[in-house]
């Protein structure tokens, strides 16, 4: 059985087949939704139901309330429907097509940037290459057909190899694996790109990005766009950390900020170490945002890191003045055998 859903906005539609995912449908179908975790903890998805019915098969995800789902409010990338729908959802629409794929990938190089963040550099088959944007990601399939999703580190002009940061999760399957056993030459196989973490085309506003831990990676990527774009709209790059090693490449931001006017860069830590001699901003990443911006009302916001720094930041932030729609997230969600 399949069933068509219109969306209202543009008079788009296209066919779910039965018990599919209604974003995945789109997607196949080549309607582009905002979209980012894919597992509905980040809400980038969410839309409204203006007619017919939908279901969650995993249960009502965090990002919705029972009043809200009652109301029609849904996420999309975990929900089927169950009979023909009309949907109020932001619809992208990319001035570039790109292809989303299966590729084999050989392990370039592996290289520790901390103790528990690993740099993998993939090379590509040499007649292939992958056209994407910069916050995008890609999922490693594994031989159980499990998923493991990164962000991609590099910018698109370079697509020659992707470069991943890999944070380890003891005690998780793949992480475990890349840490202790895995080879240069190691072959994978990966599905991508996917997400909608980009900065918009459609803005000339000053711009803050926002990372915590290894969120840092599609921030570098954006970041290495824009300088490559020669785009000299204010930049603020915000990133949290625990402790200064957390920092794992600061010379990188540190050397942006040095060599470009328009780019500030604000490192923060939570919980920094007596030896760290740290004399720099502590607390929250959000917080010191926060603090520098009362109004936030004239800035488009990127934030890539784990959910509670993200949830907190938009709660921050809207009370500040910033429009929903100038805030793009990317929730770094683990893997269920990757968590402890």
């Amino acid at each position: 059985m399949t069933f068509k859903i219109t969306l209202e906005a543009t008079g788009h539609t296209f066919e779910a087949e039965d018990n599919e995912f209604i974003l995945n449908a789109a997607l196949r179908q080549g309607i582009a939704f905002p979209y980012g975790c894919r597992t509905g903890s980040c809400g980038t998805c969410l839309g409204q139901v203006i007619s017919g019915d939908i279901e969650y098969p995993d249960g009502l995800p965090l990002t919705v309330m029972e009043h809200e789902h009652k109301k029609g409010k849904a996420v999309f990338c975990v929900s089927v429907a169950k009979s023909d729908l009309v949907l109020d959802v932001k619809e992208i629409e990319s001035s570039t097509d790109i292809e989303i794929k299966i590729l084999p990938a050989r392990v370039a190089s592996l290289r520790k940037l901390a103790d528990d963040v690993m740099e993998m550099s993939l090379s590509l088959p040499a007649n292939q290459r992958m056209a994407f944007r910069a916050g995008q990601y890609i999922e490693f399939i594994l031989r159980d057909r499990s998923r493991r999703a990164f962000s991609i580190a590099n910018s698109p002009s370079n697509d020659e190899t992707i470069e991943l940061h890999l944070r380890h999760i003891k005690g998780g399957t793949f992480t475990d694996h890349v840490f202790n056993e895995m080879k240069e030459k190691a072959i994978l196989r990966f599905e991508g790109p996917f997400g909608t973490f980009q900065i918009s085309d459609n803005s000339n506003r000053p711009i803050i990005l926002i990372a915590g831990g290894t969120g840092f990676a599609p921030i570098k990527s954006m970041v290495e766009e824009l300088i490559e774009k020669g785009d000299t709209r204010p930049l603020h790059i915000y990133w949290g950390a625990r402790a200064k090693a957390d920092l794992y490449r600061n010379d990188l931001p540190e050397k942006w900020a040095f060599q470009h006017e328009s780019i500030n860069y604000v490192p923060v830590l939570s919980e920094p170490n007596d030896d760290d001699n740290w004399q720099g901003r502590t607390g929250f990443v959000h917080t010191a945002v926060a603090e520098d911006f009362a109004d936030l009302s004239t800035f488009d916001v990127y934030i890539a890191g784990p959910p509670p720094m993200i949830d907190a930041a938009k709660a921050s932030f809207i009370k500040q003045g910033l429009p929903e729609d100038q805030l793009l997230s990317d929730s770094f969600e683990y893997a269920p055998k990757e968590t402890e």
